[in-house]
């Protein structure tokens, strides 16, 4: 997986810039328009956020733990619902902006948290989480299903029966590349260039193959209740985005400067800065290298 000191390099590097231009629980996953184009950004993430909490049966009381939480967007939105919710993620700088903002969160690896640590709930949920599970030298060796399938194992302990989990996450789609093509040195309208700056942008992570691969490991722990596409949607998400990180405000270009020495010295700090000119993941939504999956599922 993933580990701490990669995710802090991808979520912890942006943090304040994120929240100056996102707002301090900002959502950064794919939001949720359903073909409405005209909502606010505000608006389509509102919309996922109360899509996931219906769907994993969020009313007052429920013990809700969200993996990955990033900045808290929907550990505050279950908070207004009156849900008893914890988060963990594995940047720093997210779990200490959670904190200063009244959320409970912790930095742990979700994928090794048992009924020893924080008991059992009644749903979890992990909202872009999954991309980061495997890692690329954990595929190379034939070893992503086994890290799906313990995974599902282990969330299996937390939930009872009739508990749901829902996750959404990026996977590899119908166009993607042998792995052998990924190169940075490749043209740069390519698939196989955009597909390594993303592995630049996210160390230690690589996506699942399709939902199929998800909703095999998740046997015979759940059973799939939904499944939808979000991936013009994610493409939409992304276009605000870079809108509101090109946003002038004062204090967030001056931490722009302030990265300047990085950017000239450090060959990986280059490849992440990259991604403010061009996104790779939207490249690779629009060359359907990439999809992007919503699941729910309930413990049989």
């Amino acid at each position: 997986m993933a580990s701490q000191q990669d995710l802090d390099f991808t979520y912890t590097t942006i943090d304040k810039i994120f929240r100056l231009s996102m707002g301090q629980t900002g959502d950064y996953s794919g939001a949720m328009y359903n073909g409405d184009f005209s909502l606010t950004l505000e608006q389509a993430q509102r919309q996922k956020h109360k899509f996931i909490a219906d769907s994993l049966r969020v009313g007052a009381g429920t013990k809700l733990l969200d993996m990955g939480c990033g900045w808290g967007p929907f550990l505050q939105y279950v908070k207004e619902r009156g849900a008893d919710a914890r988060g963990v993620t594995l940047s720093s700088g997210q779990a200490e902006a959670c904190r200063e903002n009244g959320l409970t969160v912790d930095i742990k690896d979700c994928r090794q948290i048992t009924p020893a640590d924080y008991g059992t709930f009644d749903a979890v949920s992990c909202i872009g989480g999954m991309e980061h599970f495997c890692s690329v030298e954990q595929y190379l060796a034939g070893e992503q299903d086994n890290v799906y399938a313990d995974f599902f194992s282990n969330l299996n302990d937390l939930l009872p029966t009739g508990g749901r989990y829902y996750m959404q996450t990026m996977v590899f789609g119908k166009n993607m590349i042998p792995f052998e093509q990924i190169s940075l040195q490749a043209p740069k309208d390519s698939p196989s260039y955009a597909l390594a700056l993303m592995i630049a942008q996210f160390p230690g992570s690589w996506l699942p193959y399709g939902p199929e691969q998800v909703i095999r490991n998740a046997e015979p722990y759940f059973k799939l209740v939904s499944q939808s596409s979000g991936r013009l949607d994610y493409i939409e998400t992304i276009g605000q985005w870079r809108k509101r990180f090109r946003a002038f405000n004062l204090q967030k270009y001056w931490l722009y400067a302030s990265l300047l020495p990085k950017l000239l010295t450090n060959k990986a700090f280059q490849d992440l800065i990259a991604v403010f000119r061009v996104s790779p993941n939207r490249v690779c939504f629009q060359q359907e290298t990439m999809e992007h999956y919503r699941l729910v599922f309930e413990k049989v």
